[in-house]
């Protein structure tokens, strides 16, 4: 926690407040839930991002996209337009958020993509489409309680569970704890690969108290695939300038440290939107370490803005690779997960 925070003590009370009040209205009726009219995943978190959400879904997609005919629908988080759209290639990250453009432009042979603030109205639109999916992934919506999904997945990161933070602005998350409660499963994110089946307890028994009795508590971690040129590179020197617009992009530091030369971080906020002077100094850095040829590296999320944004002739003079990340479960978790989307999910097409 920063050290400063106990100065904001009496805005996280009012925080919860409002949040509180909003959801006991939820929980009383007052606030109308509608059961999404296709079988569908939650996926979403109590904080404010960095829980691996896009990467989740990404997960979900592989898992069941052979199994049924699947969609991914978001809000589009910090995209220049307004109201119900579904990607397709005319568009941009600007159109529809750098997250979902990231997901058509790996996935859009293969499922449909659409963005809609408005979580209601987008489901009853896609559900009348002529072809409309057999199962929809709704993105970063545990908190969006307008709708009510089949199976709730939150996620929590090992490095800043939600248990042990705060309500903003003191800490992270965007609802009491007592939130989780919602959860039809907790994931925990970012785990080390090697973590001990003492440990997995323990951090078990922090969860517990704060989810309903039974509750499913599941481990994931990340991987990180074989780099990829953005234009088509090939040639990595092992001098790395690092390029992240993430809510918490340790990880990847500490994963791009421990297998290549790291020179420096060019670190932005989550969802940042590259504009010129960021492109000048990505340009301005390469030039200071030119003695030892470096290469930039960057994640699928910002990739897709550098190459909406980035001026004419960038791309091919600044070599720009793309580090695709993954999520992993262990065969056991993996197996339960399966079996409870079989379960809260797909057992709508028999009722």
């Amino acid at each position: 926690m920063r050290w400063y925070a106990f100065l904001l003590y009496p805005f996280a009370l009012l925080y919860k407040l409002v949040t509180s009040l909003r959801n006991w209205f939820f929980d009383m009726g007052w606030l109308k839930s509608a059961h999404s009219p296709i079988p569908s995943i939650v996926v979403g978190n109590l904080s404010v991002g960095g829980t691996g959400k896009t990467p989740m879904v990404e997960f979900l997609i592989r898992m069941l996209q052979k199994e049924k005919s699947t969609a991914v629908l978001s809000r589009g988080y910090g995209r220049k337009t307004n109201g119900f759209l579904q990607a397709n290639w005319m568009l941009s990250p600007d159109d529809i958020g750098d997250e979902p453009f990231q997901i058509f432009q790996k996935f859009g042979q293969d499922i449909s993509v659409f963005v809609g603030e408005n979580r209601v109205n987008a489901l009853n639109k896609i559900a009348a489409l002529p072809t409309s999916p057999e199962l929809i992934i709704l993105d970063d919506a545990f908190q969006h309680r307008y709708v009510t999904g089949d199976l709730k997945i939150l996620l929590t990161t090992y490095q800043r569970p939600f248990y042990s933070d705060f309500l903003l602005p003191m800490g992270r998350i965007r609802e009491s704890r007592a939130g989780a409660k919602r959860a039809d499963v907790v994931v925990i994110t970012k785990c080390p690969e090697a973590l001990s089946a003492s440990e997995k307890t323990r951090l078990i028994s922090k969860v517990s108290p704060n989810i309903r009795m039974g509750t499913p508590v599941l481990f994931s971690s990340i991987t990180y695939g074989r780099p990829f040129g953005l234009m088509n590179q090939t040639s990595i020197t092992g001098k790395i300038l690092l390029l992240t617009g993430l809510a918490n992009d340790q990880p990847l530091v500490d994963y791009v440290r421990t297998k290549y030369d790291l020179l420096e971080v060019m670190s932005y906020p989550d969802h940042h939107d590259y504009g010129l002077s960021d492109f000048e100094k990505i340009r301005s850095k390469m030039n200071q370490y030119a003695a030892q040829k470096p290469v930039v590296f960057t994640t699928e999320k910002d990739a897709v803005k550098v190459k909406s944004n980035a001026p004419k002739g960038f791309l091919e003079e600044i070599p720009i690779f793309v580090l695709p990340i993954e999520v992993c479960f262990s065969p056991a978790d993996e197996l339960a997960l399966a079996q409870l989307i079989q379960q809260k999910v797909f057992k709508r097409d028999i009722i």
